[in-house]
């Protein structure tokens, strides 16, 4: 098999596996794509790109659920509660996020861009141990059970969601954390999570691919992202199962580590 299109099997079956888990996949897919010669700047905006196609896996795997809000949609009242508190949440974390992302995207896009590659790799390593730590403290949430989102938890989970767009950080780890934090039980938080990830995940694959191009075959991207696509909805089912029993946390932090420590001696 050609290499370019190796690589974009690799990536896209990594994509595929950690969109679900809380170990940051665009953080881990930035990484492998650096130490295979990409540079920084690729690397993050290839692996935003993947975004779209665990956004296809998100949205056939959760589509009895979308088509249930959409048709709640023509009678949705503010401040209503079900349906309606869920599609408000939707809509005003959707925004928060893309206005927290766009800043975060401009931020991260200029320093990578004259940062070397170990100390991208430090960076993404410091960004999952900060992710990892935060989960820890997650995991030890209130004991209440919230269901109904309210107008805070919207405008705070999308920042968190906004702010994830920083290669390293969890998207999914943030916004679940942000979630349980608030009192949500764990199958309520996953919901909500990755329910915000499909139009989240659109606008970042959208955004890299028109600011920075892809800096690779269209073959080979097509391939990494229908890998990623079919990857993606083929684990969802398993890969939540198991985030409930794994202390990822650490997971999260021994890669972080690893990264740091690879990074220093790329450096040196």
């Amino acid at each position: 098999m050609d290499r370019a299109l190796l690589v974009a099997v690799v990536v896209g079956v990594v994509q595929g596996v950690f969109e679900w888990l809380p170990i940051s996949s665009e953080g881990n897919v930035a990484l492998a794509l650096s130490l295979l010669g990409r540079s920084p700047e690729e690397a993050v905006a290839f692996a935003l790109f993947l975004h779209l196609g665990t956004a296809l896996s998100a949205a056939v795997y959760y589509r009895e659920r979308i088509a249930g809000l959409l048709g709640a949609l023509p009678s949705w009242r503010p401040g209503g509660d079900g349906d309606d508190a869920t599609l408000g949440f939707l809509a005003v974390a959707t925004v928060a996020s893309g206005v927290v992302g766009i800043g975060a995207y401009q931020t991260v896009i200029g320093l990578v861009s004259e940062t070397g590659g170990g100390l991208f790799v430090v960076a993404v390593g410091v960004l999952l141990v900060g992710t990892g730590l935060f989960q820890r403290l997650s995991a030890d949430r209130a004991a209440e059970t919230r269901t109904t989102p309210s107008l805070a938890d919207a405008v705070l989970v999308g920042a968190g969601q906004g702010l994830a767009i920083l290669p390293g950080v969890s998207r999914s780890g943030t916004t679940t954390g942000l979630l349980l934090l608030r009192g949500y039980e764990e199958s309520r938080s996953f919901e909500l999570s990755f329910l915000l990830s499909i139009p989240a995940a659109l606008g970042a694959g959208v955004l890299a691919y028109t600011d920075t191009g892809l800096a690779a075959a269209p073959t080979a991207a097509v391939v990494a992202l229908g890998v990623a696509a079919v990857v993606g909805y083929a684990t969802i089912d398993a890969l939540l199962r198991v985030v409930e029993r794994v202390a990822f946390w650490a997971v999260c932090v021994g890669l972080g580590g690893l990264a740091v420590v690879g990074g220093v001696v790329l450096v040196v």
